[in-house]
């Protein structure tokens, strides 16, 4: 049996295309495993669980199907859809885990979270986290009416798009030594997550006794975004492994 991590699926109802794949694999690698954890950025955009829009009716109703056949959906919130609520979740049959959480997964004690927070170079984008993430703002902001909702999204996902172009590359990836303080204070083996969209698996080397020298290998797998394919990370008993697997429909772009 196998675990699936995956993440930065973005689904949206202007890309067809990916929502077709994430149903099919729904329907295919997801009901061969134990359980399936989504590492944040479901959805492109999430303004709230009160959007009637039949699409999200659409995308709850085939991750309630896993349910169902009584698979286990996890999900942890990312950059974009951090405002999804316990409607949803209920909606959907997807149990919701903090932002960061160690699990113990065949002989591996793992980490998993989005992968935002280990971005720490980029400050302008923390602080704005921080801030958007604030329980007063959440709840102003999921009290305006969904049209001034849905135009105050848009209009923060254009201005962190033309923000990033100027950022350096550095910047914006995971800090090492923020990664490494988390593992060591969690005594992790492997971290998972997604945000980068720098899929790989790194080696990483572990002091565990200073004076000592005293070393240990651990490893950091990324998600890929589900821009042009498919891709998870597949834990078994004895691997793991970054899979990738192609849309089985043509790319159309946005309609």
């Amino acid at each position: 049996m196998s675990t699936l991590f995956i993440g930065d699926i973005h689904l949206s109802v202007e890309y067809p295309e990916i929502t077709k794949n994430f149903f099919r694999f729904l329907k295919t690698e997801a009901t061969q495993a134990e359980s399936l954890y989504i590492l944040g950025d479901l959805f492109d955009k999430w303004i709230g669980d009160d959007d009637p829009h039949p699409f999200y009716r659409e995308v709850a109703a085939e991750l309630f199907s896993l349910k169902k056949k009584g698979i286990p959906c996890y999900f942890i919130h990312g950059n974009r859809d951090f405002l999804i609520g316990q409607y949803f979740a209920d909606e959907s049959g997807m149990i919701l885990l903090p932002e960061y959480k160690v699990i113990q997964l065949y002989d591996y004690k793992i980490g998993i979270l989005h992968g935002d927070t280990l971005c720490t170079k980029d400050t302008e984008y923390q602080i704005f986290r921080k801030i958007a993430r604030h329980r007063f703002i959440r709840r102003f902001f999921l009290c305006l009416p969904l049209s001034f909702r849905f135009y105050i999204a848009k209009k923060l996902r254009l201005q962190s798009g033309e923000k990033n172009k100027k950022k350096v590359e550095e910047i914006m990836d995971v800090d090492p030594q923020s990664l490494r303080d988390l593992m060591s204070c969690h005594d992790v083996d492997l971290i998972i997550h997604g945000h980068t969209h720098r899929p790989a698996i790194h080696n990483i080397e572990m002091i565990v006794t200073p004076l000592l020298s005293s070393k240990k290998i651990a490893w950091r797998a990324v998600l890929s975004a589900w821009h042009n394919e498919g891709s998870m990370i597949k834990v078994t008993f004895d691997a793991l492994e970054l899979i990738f697997f192609p849309f089985l429909v043509p790319d159309f772009g946005k309609i």
